[in-house]
Protein backbone atom coordinates (compact mmCIF):
# COMPACT_ATOMS: atom_id res chain seq x y z
CA UNK A 1 0.00 0.00 0.00
CA UNK A 2 1.50 3.33 -0.88
CA UNK A 3 1.97 6.38 1.61
CA UNK A 4 -0.91 8.33 1.71
CA UNK A 5 -0.44 11.78 0.28
CA UNK A 6 -0.18 14.94 2.12
CA UNK A 7 -1.40 17.82 0.02
CA UNK A 8 -0.58 21.62 1.28
CA UNK A 9 -2.95 23.72 -0.13
CA UNK A 10 -2.54 27.65 -0.29
CA UNK A 11 -5.36 30.34 -1.02
CA UNK A 12 -4.32 32.88 1.26
CA UNK A 13 -6.95 35.74 0.50
CA UNK A 14 -9.89 36.81 -0.77
CA UNK A 15 -13.02 35.17 0.80
CA UNK A 16 -14.82 34.48 -2.29
CA UNK A 17 -11.45 33.05 -3.64
CA UNK A 18 -10.80 30.75 -1.12
CA UNK A 19 -14.83 29.77 -0.74
CA UNK A 20 -14.56 28.93 -4.23
CA UNK A 21 -11.89 26.46 -3.26
CA UNK A 22 -14.33 24.47 -0.26
CA UNK A 23 -16.26 22.24 -3.15
CA UNK A 24 -12.87 21.23 -4.74
CA UNK A 25 -11.48 19.99 -1.19
CA UNK A 26 -14.52 18.22 -0.48
CA UNK A 27 -15.06 16.29 -4.09
CA UNK A 28 -11.03 15.40 -3.26
CA UNK A 29 -11.20 14.02 0.15
CA UNK A 30 -14.29 12.02 -0.91
CA UNK A 31 -12.78 10.92 -3.88
CA UNK A 32 -9.39 10.04 -2.58
CA UNK A 33 -10.15 9.46 1.39
CA UNK A 34 -6.05 8.34 1.92
CA UNK A 35 -5.36 12.02 1.44
CA UNK A 36 -4.36 14.46 4.05
CA UNK A 37 -4.57 18.35 3.33
CA UNK A 38 -3.33 21.20 5.24
CA UNK A 39 -4.82 24.18 3.94
CA UNK A 40 -2.85 27.76 4.22
CA UNK A 41 -5.26 30.68 4.76
CA UNK A 42 -5.26 33.80 6.70
CA UNK A 43 -7.08 32.42 10.21
CA UNK A 44 -10.57 34.24 9.57
CA UNK A 45 -11.26 31.53 6.72
CA UNK A 46 -10.81 28.65 9.38
CA UNK A 47 -14.38 28.43 9.74
CA UNK A 48 -14.99 27.96 5.78
CA UNK A 49 -13.10 23.98 5.95
CA UNK A 50 -14.22 22.78 9.79
CA UNK A 51 -16.02 19.63 9.05
CA UNK A 52 -14.22 18.41 6.07
CA UNK A 53 -12.83 14.95 6.79
CA UNK A 54 -9.17 14.87 6.39
CA UNK A 55 -8.86 18.54 6.01
CA UNK A 56 -6.36 20.32 8.64
CA UNK A 57 -5.92 24.74 8.63
CA UNK A 58 -2.77 26.52 9.24
CA UNK A 59 -3.43 30.55 9.86
CA UNK A 60 -0.92 32.18 7.99
CA UNK A 61 0.14 35.09 9.90
CA UNK A 62 1.42 37.66 7.21
CA UNK A 63 1.76 40.63 9.78
CA UNK A 64 4.24 39.44 11.49
CA UNK A 65 5.68 36.12 11.47
CA UNK A 66 4.80 35.61 8.43
CA UNK A 67 5.37 39.27 6.85
CA UNK A 68 8.05 39.76 4.00
CA UNK A 69 10.44 37.58 2.44
CA UNK A 70 12.23 36.22 6.06
CA UNK A 71 8.26 35.72 6.94
CA UNK A 72 7.60 34.05 3.85
CA UNK A 73 11.45 31.74 4.79
CA UNK A 74 9.59 31.07 8.31
CA UNK A 75 6.26 30.42 6.50
CA UNK A 76 8.28 27.49 4.36
CA UNK A 77 9.87 26.52 7.47
CA UNK A 78 7.01 26.32 9.85
CA UNK A 79 5.15 23.98 6.75
CA UNK A 80 8.16 21.78 6.22
CA UNK A 81 7.43 20.29 9.26
CA UNK A 82 4.20 18.96 8.25
CA UNK A 83 6.00 16.55 5.87
CA UNK A 84 4.22 17.68 2.88
CA UNK A 85 4.27 15.38 -0.38
CA UNK A 86 3.27 18.17 -2.38
CA UNK A 87 2.11 21.55 -2.98
CA UNK A 88 -1.29 23.02 -5.08
CA UNK A 89 -0.87 26.47 -5.09
CA UNK A 90 -4.59 27.72 -5.82
CA UNK A 91 -3.42 31.48 -5.41
CA UNK A 92 -0.82 32.03 -7.76
CA UNK A 93 0.65 35.44 -6.79
CA UNK A 94 4.26 36.60 -5.22
CA UNK A 95 3.77 35.34 -1.67
CA UNK A 96 2.68 31.81 -2.67
CA UNK A 97 5.08 31.67 -5.70
CA UNK A 98 7.53 32.49 -3.49
CA UNK A 99 6.49 29.56 -0.97
CA UNK A 100 5.98 26.73 -3.75
CA UNK A 101 9.00 27.78 -5.26
CA UNK A 102 11.08 26.81 -1.91
CA UNK A 103 9.25 23.21 -1.55
CA UNK A 104 9.62 22.47 -5.53
CA UNK A 105 13.71 23.51 -4.73
CA UNK A 106 13.29 20.88 -1.88
CA UNK A 107 12.42 18.20 -4.20
CA UNK A 108 8.46 18.13 -3.88
CA UNK A 109 6.48 18.09 -6.53
CA UNK A 110 4.59 21.70 -7.10
CA UNK A 111 1.58 22.89 -9.45
CA UNK A 112 -0.34 26.38 -9.49
CA UNK A 113 -3.52 27.41 -10.73
CA UNK A 114 -3.21 29.04 -14.00
CA UNK A 115 -5.43 32.09 -13.55
CA UNK A 116 -6.36 32.76 -17.31
CA UNK A 117 -5.27 36.31 -17.20
CA UNK A 118 -4.93 36.93 -21.20
CA UNK A 119 -8.39 35.28 -21.51
CA UNK A 120 -9.56 37.71 -19.01
CA UNK A 121 -7.85 40.93 -20.01
CA UNK A 122 -9.37 40.23 -24.07
CA UNK A 123 -13.24 39.54 -21.99
CA UNK A 124 -12.57 43.39 -20.44
CA UNK A 125 -10.76 44.92 -23.38
CA UNK A 126 -12.74 47.88 -24.30
CA UNK A 127 -11.48 47.84 -28.22
CA UNK A 128 -10.89 43.99 -29.59
CA UNK A 129 -13.10 42.54 -26.92
CA UNK A 130 -13.74 38.90 -26.70
CA UNK A 131 -16.92 38.14 -25.27
CA UNK A 132 -16.74 34.42 -24.66
CA UNK A 133 -16.60 32.58 -21.13
CA UNK A 134 -13.42 32.26 -19.58
CA UNK A 135 -12.54 28.95 -17.97
CA UNK A 136 -14.33 29.17 -14.31
CA UNK A 137 -11.61 29.71 -11.60
CA UNK A 138 -13.42 26.20 -9.85
CA UNK A 139 -12.51 24.30 -13.20
CA UNK A 140 -9.35 25.61 -13.10
CA UNK A 141 -8.74 24.47 -9.65
CA UNK A 142 -9.57 20.90 -10.83
CA UNK A 143 -7.14 21.10 -13.20
CA UNK A 144 -4.17 22.22 -10.68
CA UNK A 145 -5.33 18.97 -8.83
CA UNK A 146 -4.82 16.83 -11.92
CA UNK A 147 -1.05 17.90 -12.56
CA UNK A 148 -0.60 16.45 -9.04
CA UNK A 149 -1.99 13.13 -9.99
CA UNK A 150 -5.81 13.58 -8.77
CA UNK A 151 -8.47 13.84 -11.03
CA UNK A 152 -11.95 15.08 -9.44
CA UNK A 153 -15.04 15.08 -10.67
CA UNK A 154 -17.86 17.60 -9.79
CA UNK A 155 -20.85 16.39 -11.26
CA UNK A 156 -22.25 15.00 -7.97
CA UNK A 157 -20.82 17.77 -5.56
CA UNK A 158 -21.36 17.29 -1.99
CA UNK A 159 -22.60 19.99 0.34
CA UNK A 160 -22.58 20.12 4.76
CA UNK A 161 -25.69 19.56 6.03
CA UNK A 162 -27.92 22.45 7.54
CA UNK A 163 -26.01 24.11 10.83
CA UNK A 164 -28.08 23.48 14.06
CA UNK A 165 -28.43 26.81 15.20
CA UNK A 166 -27.92 27.56 18.59
CA UNK A 167 -29.99 29.43 21.16
CA UNK A 168 -28.33 32.54 20.70
CA UNK A 169 -28.62 32.43 17.12
CA UNK A 170 -32.17 32.00 17.33
CA UNK A 171 -32.78 34.44 19.87
CA UNK A 172 -32.20 36.84 16.46
CA UNK A 173 -33.05 34.56 13.78
CA UNK A 174 -36.15 33.26 15.28
CA UNK A 175 -37.34 29.65 14.70
CA UNK A 176 -37.67 28.76 11.07
CA UNK A 177 -40.94 28.72 9.85
CA UNK A 178 -40.78 30.28 7.08
CA UNK A 179 -38.58 30.88 3.57
CA UNK A 180 -35.32 32.08 4.80
CA UNK A 181 -34.23 34.80 2.01
CA UNK A 182 -30.22 36.34 2.67
CA UNK A 183 -29.76 39.37 0.94
CA UNK A 184 -26.35 40.78 0.65
CA UNK A 185 -25.97 44.14 -1.19
CA UNK A 186 -22.40 45.13 -0.45
CA UNK A 187 -19.38 44.16 -2.77
CA UNK A 188 -15.81 45.66 -2.20
CA UNK A 189 -16.23 48.16 -4.89
CA UNK A 190 -18.81 50.55 -5.78
CA UNK A 191 -19.37 49.02 -9.12
CA UNK A 192 -20.78 45.62 -8.53
CA UNK A 193 -22.99 47.24 -5.84
CA UNK A 194 -27.02 47.52 -6.74
CA UNK A 195 -28.64 50.69 -6.20
CA UNK A 196 -29.66 51.01 -2.75
CA UNK A 197 -33.17 52.37 -4.09
CA UNK A 198 -33.61 49.36 -6.31
CA UNK A 199 -32.56 47.34 -3.40
CA UNK A 200 -35.33 49.11 -1.40
CA UNK A 201 -37.79 48.20 -3.69
CA UNK A 202 -36.95 44.49 -3.78
CA UNK A 203 -36.86 44.07 -0.22
CA UNK A 204 -39.98 45.96 0.06
CA UNK A 205 -41.74 43.56 -3.04
CA UNK A 206 -40.37 40.29 -0.92
CA UNK A 207 -41.26 41.35 2.43
CA UNK A 208 -45.11 41.80 0.85
CA UNK A 209 -45.01 38.23 1.67
CA UNK A 210 -45.02 37.23 5.21
CA UNK A 211 -44.43 33.60 4.43
CA UNK A 212 -40.82 34.41 4.25
CA UNK A 213 -37.92 36.24 6.74
CA UNK A 214 -35.53 38.14 5.13
CA UNK A 215 -32.06 38.55 6.74
CA UNK A 216 -30.01 41.01 5.51
CA UNK A 217 -25.91 40.40 5.28
CA UNK A 218 -22.82 43.12 5.77
CA UNK A 219 -19.84 44.64 7.95
CA UNK A 220 -18.66 47.57 9.66
CA UNK A 221 -20.56 50.43 10.91
CA UNK A 222 -21.09 51.88 7.22
CA UNK A 223 -22.74 49.27 6.05
CA UNK A 224 -24.73 48.44 9.06
CA UNK A 225 -26.27 52.10 8.82
CA UNK A 226 -27.44 51.25 5.30
CA UNK A 227 -29.13 48.15 6.39
CA UNK A 228 -31.11 49.30 9.25
CA UNK A 229 -32.17 51.82 6.57
CA UNK A 230 -33.32 49.08 3.64
CA UNK A 231 -34.65 47.64 7.07
CA UNK A 232 -37.75 50.02 6.65
CA UNK A 233 -39.57 48.92 9.67
CA UNK A 234 -40.78 45.57 7.66
CA UNK A 235 -41.73 42.74 10.38
CA UNK A 236 -40.10 40.25 8.31
CA UNK A 237 -36.62 41.55 7.83
CA UNK A 238 -33.99 41.56 10.34
CA UNK A 239 -30.74 43.40 10.11
CA UNK A 240 -27.71 39.97 10.85
CA UNK A 241 -24.63 42.27 10.48
CA UNK A 242 -22.95 43.03 13.73
CA UNK A 243 -25.15 40.48 15.58
CA UNK A 244 -23.13 37.20 15.14
CA UNK A 245 -20.21 36.40 14.93
CA UNK A 246 -18.47 35.18 11.55
CA UNK A 247 -19.21 31.22 11.68
CA UNK A 248 -22.82 31.98 13.49
CA UNK A 249 -23.44 33.81 10.38
CA UNK A 250 -22.03 30.96 8.02
CA UNK A 251 -24.53 28.55 10.18
CA UNK A 252 -27.41 31.07 9.50
CA UNK A 253 -26.24 31.07 5.54
CA UNK A 254 -26.58 27.31 5.34
CA UNK A 255 -29.99 27.39 6.22
CA UNK A 256 -31.12 30.02 3.77
CA UNK A 257 -33.47 28.64 1.01
CA UNK A 258 -31.70 31.42 -1.09
CA UNK A 259 -29.23 34.00 -1.26
CA UNK A 260 -29.36 37.28 -2.93
CA UNK A 261 -25.80 38.71 -3.82
CA UNK A 262 -23.60 40.96 -5.61
CA UNK A 263 -20.91 39.42 -7.29
CA UNK A 264 -19.14 39.04 -4.21
CA UNK A 265 -17.42 36.80 -1.44
CA UNK A 266 -21.28 35.97 0.27
CA UNK A 267 -22.02 34.60 -3.32
CA UNK A 268 -19.49 31.79 -3.40
CA UNK A 269 -20.15 31.42 0.54
CA UNK A 270 -23.39 30.40 -0.06
CA UNK A 271 -22.79 28.83 -2.69
CA UNK A 272 -19.95 26.46 -1.08
CA UNK A 273 -22.62 25.39 1.76
CA UNK A 274 -25.17 23.96 -0.85
CA UNK A 275 -27.77 27.08 -1.19
CA UNK A 276 -29.19 28.78 -4.35
CA UNK A 277 -27.75 32.01 -4.87
CA UNK A 278 -29.11 34.56 -7.15
CA UNK A 279 -25.90 37.29 -8.13
CA UNK A 280 -26.37 40.51 -9.58
CA UNK A 281 -23.62 41.37 -12.17
CA UNK A 282 -22.53 45.27 -13.07
CA UNK A 283 -19.34 46.02 -14.15
CA UNK A 284 -18.35 42.19 -13.86
CA UNK A 285 -19.65 39.51 -15.64
CA UNK A 286 -20.36 35.42 -14.52
CA UNK A 287 -17.86 34.96 -18.20
CA UNK A 288 -14.74 35.97 -16.12
CA UNK A 289 -15.18 32.47 -13.79
CA UNK A 290 -16.52 33.62 -10.90
CA UNK A 291 -20.07 32.27 -11.31
CA UNK A 292 -20.80 30.92 -7.76
CA UNK A 293 -20.24 27.06 -7.56
CA UNK A 294 -23.05 24.81 -9.04
CA UNK A 295 -25.41 27.33 -9.59
CA UNK A 296 -27.70 27.51 -13.46
CA UNK A 297 -26.36 30.64 -15.23
CA UNK A 298 -29.75 32.03 -15.21
CA UNK A 299 -29.24 32.95 -11.66
CA UNK A 300 -27.04 35.06 -13.09
CA UNK A 301 -28.69 38.40 -13.81
CA UNK A 302 -26.48 40.45 -15.72
CA UNK A 303 -26.54 44.42 -16.89
CA UNK A 304 -28.11 45.37 -19.95
CA UNK A 305 -24.93 44.64 -22.76
CA UNK A 306 -27.44 45.83 -25.64
CA UNK A 307 -27.47 49.49 -23.79
CA UNK A 308 -23.63 48.96 -22.21
CA UNK A 309 -21.77 46.74 -24.94
CA UNK A 310 -18.46 47.67 -23.72
CA UNK A 311 -19.70 45.37 -20.66
CA UNK A 312 -18.08 43.28 -18.62
CA UNK A 313 -15.61 46.20 -18.07
CA UNK A 314 -13.54 44.67 -15.03
CA UNK A 315 -12.69 41.47 -13.72
CA UNK A 316 -12.73 42.51 -9.87
CA UNK A 317 -14.88 45.84 -10.56
CA UNK A 318 -12.31 48.03 -9.74
CA UNK A 319 -12.11 49.33 -12.90
CA UNK A 320 -14.11 52.31 -13.81
CA UNK A 321 -15.70 53.22 -17.40
CA UNK A 322 -17.25 57.32 -18.03
CA UNK A 323 -20.62 55.95 -18.86
CA UNK A 324 -21.06 52.78 -17.29
CA UNK A 325 -21.51 53.59 -14.02
CA UNK A 326 -24.93 53.49 -13.65
CA UNK A 327 -25.17 49.88 -15.38
CA UNK A 328 -26.77 48.22 -12.60
CA UNK A 329 -29.77 50.34 -13.47
CA UNK A 330 -30.77 48.15 -16.25
CA UNK A 331 -31.29 44.76 -13.85
CA UNK A 332 -34.76 46.02 -12.79
CA UNK A 333 -35.99 45.53 -8.99
CA UNK A 334 -39.13 43.57 -10.31
CA UNK A 335 -37.31 41.04 -12.57
CA UNK A 336 -35.10 39.89 -9.33
CA UNK A 337 -38.37 39.32 -7.16
CA UNK A 338 -39.63 37.09 -9.82
CA UNK A 339 -36.70 35.08 -9.98
CA UNK A 340 -36.31 34.72 -6.41
CA UNK A 341 -40.44 33.74 -5.96
CA UNK A 342 -39.06 30.91 -9.22
CA UNK A 343 -36.30 29.68 -7.75
CA UNK A 344 -38.02 29.07 -4.36
CA UNK A 345 -41.24 27.58 -3.39
CA UNK A 346 -43.64 29.80 -1.46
Amino acid sequence: MSKPKHILVIRLSAMGDVAMTVPVLRALVLQYPEVKITVVSRPFFQPFFDGIPNVNFFGVDLNKRHKGFIGLLRLFSDLRKLNIDTVADLHNVLRSKVVRTLFALSGKKVAATDKGRAEKKALTSLTNKVFAPVKPMVERHVDTFKQLGFAIDLTNAQFPEKAILSEEILSITGTKNQNWIGIAPFAQYESKVYPLDLMQEVINGLSENKNQKIFLFGGGEKEIQLLNQLLNQHENVIVLAGKLKFKQELEVISNLDIMLSMDSGNAHIAAMLGVKVITLWGATHPYAGFKPFNQPDDFCLTSDREKHPLLPTSIYGNKKVEGYEEVMRTILPQAIIEKIKKAVTF
